[in-house]
Order: C-alpha cells, then structure tokens, then sequence
C-alpha cells in the first residue's frame, strides 16, 4: 500500500512538474513581449509550483525510509515539513508578486496586449484548472498534504489568472489599464493561500486533536472485544 501510494504521489508531482514548466515558458515569453507584469509574475509563479512539486517528490521519498532505532516511528512527518516548505514558497512567490505590481502602480508601464496573449492565458487557465482538480483529487485519494496543497495552489491560480484575462480584454476594448491593481489583488490572493497552508502545516507537525467521529468510532470498535467494559485517553501517533 505504501509503495502504491508513493508511486501515486511521485507520478502525480511529475504531471505537475512538467505542466507547470511548460506554462511558465509561454507566459514568461508573452508577458516579456506585451511587457506584462502581471504575466510575468504568473509565470514566475508556475515555476514556484513546479519547485513545490519536486519538493513533494523528495519528501515522499524521505518519508518512505524505514524505522530505525533513532526513529522508530518512521519518517512519514517528513511530508508535513516539505508541506511546509510549499507554503513558504507559495508565500514568497506572492510577496514578490506584490512588490513588483506596487513598483507598476507607482511607475506605470502599458503593456500592448495581443490576441495570441488571450489565447495563451485562456489555453493557461483550462491546464491550471484541470491540473488543480486532478492534484487536489489524487492528494486526497492517497492522503498527501503535500499535493493537496499543490492542489489547491493550481486551482487558485486559475481562478485569478481569469482576473488577469479580464484586465486585457479590458485594456483591449477600453484602453484602461487595470494590471498592476489586479496584480496587487492576485498577490494578496496568494499570500492569503500561503498563509493558509502554513498554519494547516504548522498544526499537523505539533499535532492536533482527533476529531471526535473518529475518536467515537475506535471506542465502538475497541469496547466489541469481550471483557472490554470502556476506552479513555485515546492518543493516536500520526
């Protein structure tokens, strides 16, 4: 079961790996070509969600080490570190993100958006959308923060990278140019999420109580055997 799942988690982090890599290159092309800030920074970020996936990646594997007498416990809390380090990732890319939209909104610079920029931030939007669904549903499956978290993060950007679309279709009927106020939202949006992932990191590596249904459950489970009159203090090791 074990190495099953560790084969899941890898296989899925390279779907990522590669996707991501892909959509960074496009975007970081188009966004040096229309002088997009806001393009440029979503490329950056693809690059930190391929980063997160390697992460991912080394931490399975760490984590797949056998018991020693140090460590009898095994290494399985290792994926809760490299979770952790995801979030701060995350969080990074988003406080770059909006250091440099601020830089724009006090040095404005148009960007010149082109029908091939739409097309690429749609085509963009479909992959990040379907690949945060796919990530997130596989994390789930094997029970990985890690992907859970790659995940999520994918999904997100797709719905904010919609608010970039919406500034260039703007920009391109109206002449408005809203990119470096919608890169400071897109920014916050991120960190938001990075924060978000931190404090569910931080709580799975101190521990948290179990919830009572599965507590319940045990007990039920537990007092079946005979001459087992009542369970107390449950404490489980994760």
């Amino acid at each position: 079961m074990s190495n099953n799942r560790d084969i899941i988690v890898v296989k899925t982090s390279i779907i990522s790996i590669f996707s991501n890599i892909i959509l960074a290159g496009f975007k970081a092309f188009v966004g040096v070509l229309v002088n997009s800030i806001v393009i440029i920074s979503d490329a950056v970020n693809n690059i930190s969600d391929a980063l997160s996936s390697i992460i991912t990646i080394v931490g399975t594997k760490l984590a797949g080490k056998a018991p020693d007498k140090k460590h009898p416990y095994v290494y399985g809390r290792i994926e809760y570190m490299t979770s952790l380090i995801v979030s701060g990732i995350v969080l990074y890319a988003g406080i770059t993100a909006l250091v440099e939209s601020a830089k724009k909104i006090i040095h404005p610079e148009v960007a010149d958006y082109k029908t091939t920029t739409l097309v690429i931030l749609i085509a963009g939007i479909i992959v990040k959308f379907v690949l945060g669904l796919y990530v997130k549903k596989k994390g789930k499956e094997v029970n990985s923060d890690s992907l859970v978290a790659s995940g999520s993060d994918a999904f997100n950007d797709a719905i904010l990278s919609i608010s970039v679309l919406a500034s260039a279709i703007i920009y391109m009927l109206f002449k408005i140019s809203l990119e470096a106020y919608v890169g400071v939202i897109l920014a916050l949006f991120i960190i938001k999420a990075g924060l978000e992932l931190i404090r569910e990191s931080v709580d799975n590596v101190l521990g948290v109580r179990v919830e009572s249904s599965l507590a319940k459950c045990i007990k039920r489970e537990i007092t079946k055997e005979e001459n087992v009159q009542g369970a107390y203090d449950l404490v489980l090791n994760d």
